[in-house]
């Protein structure tokens, strides 16, 4: 098995912690990880913003550097499931179609490709989970509360495994956290209040770290827990997953 590592632009130039915790958490795993080194964005900011059409570079540039892979695997829900669901105003090669049916956000590659639940990590904090929209929504990799079906979620599966963790439950626990990629610079008022309302859910809960698989909505989150100087810290689950505490001290 041959995976290709995409790290998102933002994790990249701001939490290279995530990437860093990805590879070492795939190499645990005994996967063959490779990290292509022109890759670039996914292209899904220019979309959002109703530039589609002039991401097409960035999506081909994509394909060219993830094509020979088994698997790509990326540390985000949003960028997986924008390759997955986008990228079809490019011509449909081969190479295209394999790129878009290969690519992972990383707990549904490590729950349902290599079959793997007890990673060996320990951390004892209470942890809320952020279910964000895309990975949700629309990879489903977890259900949600507006459908009636079995309950499941692919990181609470893994957390669960988690020596130490306790996971709290929250009210309403697949809200929109009001990131929404552009729509936090556009609509900056009611973002910040849908922000500020999920903090509040996680607080009432007894939670101590928060955490979720895109890093996209934690960074929001964490601006305004940073901002507001709240007892709450933020962590991408790939961390989590790589950790080995054995307690608070």
């Amino acid at each position: 098995m041959k995976v290709g590592l995409f790290i998102p632009c933002y994790i990249n130039q701001l939490y290279p912690q995530v990437g860093i915790a990805t590879i070492e958490l795939l190499e645990k795993l005994n996967v063959e990880v490779v990290y292509p080194s022109q890759q670039t964005c996914c292209g899904q900011p220019m979309a959002n913003s109703g530039y589609e059409y002039e991401s097409v570079g960035a999506y081909n540039n994509f394909v060219n550097n993830f094509k020979d892979f088994d698997y790509i695997v990326t540390p985000s829900g949003s960028c997986a499931y924008h390759v997955k669901k986008h990228y079809d105003i490019i011509p449909q090669t081969e190479e295209v179609v394999a790129v878009r049916k290969n690519v992972y956000e990383l707990c549904d590659f490590i729950l349902n490709v290599l079959k793997r639940k007890d990673l060996g990590a320990a951390f004892p904090y209470k942890v809320g989970v952020h279910k964000s929209c895309h990975g949700l929504r629309g990879l489903r990799l977890g259900s949600c509360s507006e459908v009636v079906e079995e309950k499941y979620s692919y990181i609470e599966e893994l957390l669960n495994e988690v020596k130490g963790t306790e996971i709290m439950p929250l009210k309403r626990a697949d809200e929109c956290c009001g990131f929404g990629g552009t729509f936090a610079v556009t609509e900056e008022a009611v973002s910040v209040k849908m922000g500020k309302d999920k903090i509040k859910d996680h607080l009432e809960s007894g939670v101590e770290v928060i955490t979720a698989t895109d890093t996209s909505c934690l960074m929001h989150l964490e601006g305004l827990v940073n901002r507001n100087n709240q007892p709450l810290k933020v962590l991408h689950i790939a961390e989590i997953l790589n950790s080995n505490i054995s307690s608070k001290n």
